[in-house]
């Protein structure tokens, strides 16, 4: 756990040089509202709370949650969304190991459900801001997140695949000429193909570290570019975006390497890995592409939770000493 933690530093990074201070406040409060919600159900639980404090699976959810957050989005947002993940998507089912859908995910589309307007009004990167004009410093940033105050005009807009999605009726190239998120960006969105850069990085370190295989990122990342390749249809009015932008846009990456490998809501063998990644990439594309969300990567998650047990069952590994595998319910039905 803590490894995963230092591993979201590139991330993090990357997300704080392009849209300021928020990912940082955002970060704080998330922590802080999860470690006290464990604390409080631990205690209500009759449960040790330190022992169970410092496994770090709290700070965990609340990180990946933060940095899933808007920067800047008011600080009762964060607090409804981390206490949500850990009391209701955590604590409910009986704490870590138990819970059957990734906590940090559910906050999220529940927040994302909830308060659509707040979840959906992103810092303008740096690059992009209007000449004289920065993001708000940390007092100013303090004071929109917590006490309300409207940013300076100009601070905030659109990400590049929601820019992208509403763009009806033109063709690709007429988009990346006409929007300065893609004009100017380096090879995807202005701003957010760095944020996907340093999660990949934290991912790469944390394969290179075998905290979790290479099957079921390699198997997500694979099935969206593929998808992207199958529909890019040379780039008319009706294509859904290039391979490249939906690699290194919105929460792919930290999907990838961060959400859909936590070990408890997804699948436990290496071949149901495969199908279980293969799973989130194809719905990440659908929901992208043809449904009303720009970034689907929380819903596919969740329903790719749903389907992990069923998948478990017909991919287990096959017993060191038998020659044929067996779904997980064949001893039952023997008994």
């Amino acid at each position: 756990m803590q490894l995963v933690l230092l591993s979201t530093l590139p991330g993090f990074l990357a997300l704080s040089y392009q849209f300021g201070w928020g990912t940082f406040i955002n970060l704080i409060i998330a922590v802080v509202t999860s470690l006290i919600a464990e604390s409080a159900i631990l205690a209500l639980r009759n449960r040790p709370i330190a022992f169970y404090l410092k496994d770090y699976s709290a700070a965990v959810t609340a990180v990946l949650l933060a940095l899933a957050l808007p920067p800047l989005v008011p600080w009762w947002v964060v607090v409804v969304g981390s206490l949500f993940s850990i009391v209701v998507a955590k604590q409910l089912y009986g704490g870590i190991g138990y819970n059957p859908f990734n906590p940090a995910m559910v906050g999220y589309v529940v927040l994302l459900i909830s308060f659509p307007i707040e979840m959906t009004s992103w810092v303008t990167p740096i690059s992009l801001l209007p000449e004289g004009v920065t993001h708000p410093g940390l007092w100013e940033s303090l004071s929109i997140v917590f006490a309300g105050n409207t940013p300076v005009d100009g601070v905030t807009g659109a990400t590049p695949l929601d820019l992208f999605k509403h763009s009806n009726g033109l063709v690709v190239d007429q988009i990346y000429q006409n929007e300065a998120l893609f004009s100017q960006a380096s090879f995807a969105g202005v701003g957010w193909e760095w944020v996907n850069v340093g999660f990949l990085i934290g991912g790469l370190i944390l394969l290179k570290t075998r905290i979790f295989t290479w099957h079921g990122p390699l198997a997500m990342l694979g099935t969206l570019a593929l998808m992207s390749i199958l529909f890019w249809d040379g780039g008319s009015s009706d294509s859904p975006g290039s391979p490249i932008m939906h690699l290194f846009s919105g929460a792919s990456m930290m999907g990838a390497f961060f959400i859909l490998t936590d070990p408890v809501s997804s699948a436990v063998s290496n071949r149901g890995r495969l199908i279980y990644g293969a799973l989130i990439g194809l719905l990440v594309y659908v929901i992208r592409a043809w449904g009303n969300y720009p970034d689907a990567m929380a819903f596919a998650v969740l329903l790719a939770n749903f389907a992990a047990p069923f998948i478990d069952n017909y991919t287990l590994p096959r017993t060191y000493g038998h020659t044929d595998r067996r779904k997980a319910t064949e001893k039952q039905e023997e008994e």
